[in-house]
């Protein structure tokens, strides 16, 4: 088991548009909008993961430093505080754990919308049948310069 994390910086507005988010719509596969369902982030090229972890706990440093260089232009001004962001990581180091996905969103100012992923992958629990975007070679396979311990 280990997690591929995406992210995903854009217009609040192409929330909206389910279709790209979708994985039978043609724009799907080149579309970097995070998807309406999370394990379809594996669907995705290989080109949109950002990193690949085995261990929980730098999966989820990497979410916190995702969402901590962010965090300024949160739209709200209580999603800014430094407590609350430290339970979100931590809340995400606990799934991750438990071989689930974390996810997080979060609205930023200039009408954006900022979402981090951390998807378990090989297998996924929910889509076991969607292979490593990676590939695989004794259960990982990772990006390269990417921390897999």
């Amino acid at each position: 088991m280990h997690h591929h994390g995406y992210t995903w910086l854009g217009s609040a507005h192409e929330l909206l548009k389910d279709g790209p988010r979708r994985p039978l719509h043609p724009e799907f596969r080149s579309s970097k909008v995070v998807p309406l369902e999370c394990a379809h982030w594996l669907l995705k090229p290989t080109s949109f993961v950002q990193g690949t972890w085995s261990d929980a706990q730098q999966a989820a440093a990497w979410f916190g430093q995702q969402v901590r260089a962010s965090a300024v232009a949160f739209a709200s001004e209580r999603e800014r505080d430094a407590i609350r962001l430290s339970e979100a990581v931590a809340r995400a180091g606990e799934r991750a754990a438990s071989g689930e996905d974390a996810v997080g969103g979060w609205y930023l100012t200039g009408q954006r919308f900022l979402s981090v992923c951390l998807i378990a992958c090989s297998p996924h629990r929910l889509r076991p049948e969607i292979p490593c975007p990676v590939g695989t070679a004794e259960g990982i396979n990772p990006v390269p310069g990417t921390p897999t311990a």
